[in-house]
Protein backbone atom coordinates (compact mmCIF):
# COMPACT_ATOMS: atom_id res chain seq x y z
CA UNK A 1 0.00 0.00 0.00
CA UNK A 2 1.68 3.14 -1.23
CA UNK A 3 1.24 6.17 0.96
CA UNK A 4 0.67 9.72 -0.12
CA UNK A 5 2.52 12.73 1.16
CA UNK A 6 -0.60 13.55 3.18
CA UNK A 7 -0.65 10.11 4.79
CA UNK A 8 3.08 10.37 5.52
CA UNK A 9 2.43 13.64 7.33
CA UNK A 10 -0.49 12.24 9.33
CA UNK A 11 1.52 9.14 10.28
CA UNK A 12 4.49 11.25 11.38
CA UNK A 13 2.27 13.49 13.52
CA UNK A 14 0.46 10.50 15.02
CA UNK A 15 3.79 8.88 15.89
CA UNK A 16 4.91 12.14 17.48
CA UNK A 17 1.65 12.37 19.44
CA UNK A 18 1.91 8.76 20.61
CA UNK A 19 5.46 9.40 21.76
CA UNK A 20 4.32 12.54 23.63
CA UNK A 21 1.60 10.45 25.25
CA UNK A 22 4.08 7.72 26.25
CA UNK A 23 6.42 10.34 27.74
CA UNK A 24 3.58 12.13 29.50
CA UNK A 25 4.14 15.35 27.57
CA UNK A 26 0.62 16.72 27.83
CA UNK A 27 1.79 20.25 27.10
CA UNK A 28 3.10 19.22 23.64
CA UNK A 29 -0.12 17.37 22.91
CA UNK A 30 -2.21 20.41 23.84
CA UNK A 31 0.12 22.57 21.76
CA UNK A 32 -0.77 20.63 18.62
CA UNK A 33 -4.48 20.62 19.41
CA UNK A 34 -5.06 17.29 21.14
CA UNK A 35 -7.76 17.49 23.80
CA UNK A 36 -8.93 14.79 26.23
CA UNK A 37 -11.02 12.91 23.61
CA UNK A 38 -8.17 12.87 21.07
CA UNK A 39 -5.70 11.71 23.72
CA UNK A 40 -8.05 8.83 24.64
CA UNK A 41 -8.28 7.91 20.95
CA UNK A 42 -4.47 7.90 20.77
CA UNK A 43 -4.34 5.52 23.74
CA UNK A 44 -6.51 3.06 21.82
CA UNK A 45 -4.45 3.16 18.59
CA UNK A 46 -2.23 0.28 17.65
CA UNK A 47 0.39 -0.37 14.99
CA UNK A 48 -2.22 -1.65 12.52
CA UNK A 49 -4.11 1.64 12.87
CA UNK A 50 -0.95 3.56 11.97
CA UNK A 51 -0.47 1.30 8.97
CA UNK A 52 -4.06 1.93 7.88
CA UNK A 53 -3.43 5.68 8.19
CA UNK A 54 -0.98 5.18 5.34
CA UNK A 55 -3.86 4.72 2.92
CA UNK A 56 -5.47 8.07 3.67
CA UNK A 57 -5.80 10.51 0.81
CA UNK A 58 -6.37 13.57 3.01
CA UNK A 59 -5.18 14.75 6.37
CA UNK A 60 -6.77 16.03 9.54
CA UNK A 61 -4.05 18.55 10.34
CA UNK A 62 -3.88 22.32 10.34
CA UNK A 63 -0.20 23.06 9.71
CA UNK A 64 1.27 26.56 10.01
CA UNK A 65 4.80 27.85 9.84
CA UNK A 66 6.09 29.65 12.91
CA UNK A 67 8.48 32.17 11.34
CA UNK A 68 9.82 33.21 14.75
CA UNK A 69 11.20 29.69 15.14
CA UNK A 70 11.84 28.88 11.46
CA UNK A 71 14.34 31.64 10.64
CA UNK A 72 16.56 31.17 13.71
CA UNK A 73 16.51 27.43 12.97
CA UNK A 74 17.54 28.03 9.36
CA UNK A 75 20.33 30.34 10.52
CA UNK A 76 21.54 27.75 13.04
CA UNK A 77 21.54 25.06 10.35
CA UNK A 78 23.51 27.34 8.01
CA UNK A 79 26.11 28.01 10.71
CA UNK A 80 26.41 24.29 11.47
CA UNK A 81 26.79 23.49 7.75
CA UNK A 82 29.50 26.14 7.34
CA UNK A 83 31.34 24.88 10.44
CA UNK A 84 31.27 21.34 9.05
CA UNK A 85 32.56 22.55 5.69
CA UNK A 86 35.44 24.37 7.40
CA UNK A 87 36.21 21.29 9.50
CA UNK A 88 36.29 19.17 6.36
CA UNK A 89 38.56 21.66 4.60
CA UNK A 90 40.90 21.68 7.61
CA UNK A 91 40.99 17.88 7.72
CA UNK A 92 41.62 17.66 3.98
CA UNK A 93 44.50 20.13 4.41
CA UNK A 94 46.06 17.92 7.16
CA UNK A 95 45.22 20.10 10.17
CA UNK A 96 46.59 18.73 13.43
CA UNK A 97 44.33 17.20 16.07
CA UNK A 98 45.24 19.93 18.56
CA UNK A 99 43.88 22.58 16.18
CA UNK A 100 40.56 20.82 15.67
CA UNK A 101 40.26 20.07 19.37
CA UNK A 102 40.83 23.75 20.24
CA UNK A 103 38.58 25.15 17.51
CA UNK A 104 35.73 22.61 17.47
CA UNK A 105 36.17 20.34 20.48
CA UNK A 106 36.85 17.44 18.13
CA UNK A 107 38.03 14.24 19.83
CA UNK A 108 40.70 11.84 18.61
CA UNK A 109 38.21 9.23 17.35
CA UNK A 110 36.19 11.71 15.30
CA UNK A 111 39.42 13.26 13.99
CA UNK A 112 40.69 9.84 12.88
CA UNK A 113 37.32 8.98 11.31
CA UNK A 114 37.26 12.23 9.34
CA UNK A 115 40.86 11.75 8.17
CA UNK A 116 39.96 8.27 6.89
CA UNK A 117 36.81 9.58 5.26
CA UNK A 118 38.82 12.19 3.33
CA UNK A 119 41.68 9.77 2.63
CA UNK A 120 44.27 11.94 4.39
CA UNK A 121 47.49 10.00 4.85
CA UNK A 122 48.50 9.48 8.48
CA UNK A 123 51.06 11.95 9.79
CA UNK A 124 54.16 10.38 11.22
CA UNK A 125 56.49 12.26 13.52
CA UNK A 126 56.84 15.94 14.13
CA UNK A 127 56.25 18.20 11.11
CA UNK A 128 59.40 19.93 9.86
CA UNK A 129 59.88 23.52 10.96
CA UNK A 130 59.45 26.02 8.11
CA UNK A 131 62.57 27.74 6.86
CA UNK A 132 63.25 31.35 7.83
CA UNK A 133 61.70 32.83 4.67
CA UNK A 134 58.48 30.82 5.16
CA UNK A 135 58.41 31.74 8.84
CA UNK A 136 58.53 35.45 7.91
CA UNK A 137 55.80 34.92 5.31
CA UNK A 138 53.68 33.16 7.93
CA UNK A 139 54.41 35.92 10.45
CA UNK A 140 53.22 38.60 8.03
CA UNK A 141 50.00 36.73 7.24
CA UNK A 142 49.34 35.92 10.91
CA UNK A 143 50.11 39.40 12.23
CA UNK A 144 47.73 41.00 9.69
CA UNK A 145 44.90 38.91 11.08
CA UNK A 146 45.65 39.55 14.74
CA UNK A 147 46.36 43.26 14.34
CA UNK A 148 42.94 44.39 15.62
CA UNK A 149 42.19 41.53 18.01
CA UNK A 150 43.68 39.19 20.54
CA UNK A 151 46.19 36.72 19.05
CA UNK A 152 44.33 33.69 20.42
CA UNK A 153 41.05 34.67 18.74
CA UNK A 154 41.75 33.50 15.22
CA UNK A 155 39.05 31.20 13.93
CA UNK A 156 39.24 28.20 11.63
CA UNK A 157 38.65 30.30 8.51
CA UNK A 158 41.63 32.52 9.49
CA UNK A 159 43.93 29.50 9.77
CA UNK A 160 42.72 28.15 6.43
CA UNK A 161 43.26 31.55 4.81
CA UNK A 162 46.83 31.76 6.18
CA UNK A 163 47.50 28.23 4.92
CA UNK A 164 46.16 29.06 1.44
CA UNK A 165 47.85 32.47 1.31
CA UNK A 166 51.30 31.21 2.30
CA UNK A 167 51.31 27.66 0.97
CA UNK A 168 52.60 26.47 4.33
CA UNK A 169 51.26 23.36 6.03
CA UNK A 170 48.45 23.83 8.51
CA UNK A 171 50.61 22.10 11.08
CA UNK A 172 53.25 24.80 10.72
CA UNK A 173 50.61 27.54 10.72
CA UNK A 174 49.06 26.16 13.91
CA UNK A 175 52.34 25.50 15.74
CA UNK A 176 53.85 28.90 14.99
CA UNK A 177 50.65 30.84 15.67
CA UNK A 178 50.31 29.10 19.04
CA UNK A 179 53.91 29.95 19.85
CA UNK A 180 53.45 33.59 18.81
CA UNK A 181 50.18 33.87 20.75
CA UNK A 182 51.96 32.72 23.90
CA UNK A 183 54.71 35.32 23.51
CA UNK A 184 52.20 38.15 23.89
CA UNK A 185 52.60 41.52 22.12
CA UNK A 186 54.80 40.90 19.11
CA UNK A 187 54.20 44.04 17.12
CA UNK A 188 57.53 43.98 15.25
CA UNK A 189 59.13 40.63 14.52
CA UNK A 190 61.51 41.92 11.85
CA UNK A 191 63.73 43.79 14.36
Amino acid sequence: MAGTKESDLVTAVLLYAIRCLAEGDQLALRGIGFGPKEIEALRQMNLADLHRAGSLQAHCLDIRLNRNVFWPMVEHLRQEREAEEVQQALIAADAPLEMLRALFGLGAREYTRLRRMFSVAPSVGRPPEPDEAMEHTLWDAWSKRVADREPGTLDAADYLAIHEETGSSLRAVWNLSQRWSQYGDLSDRSA
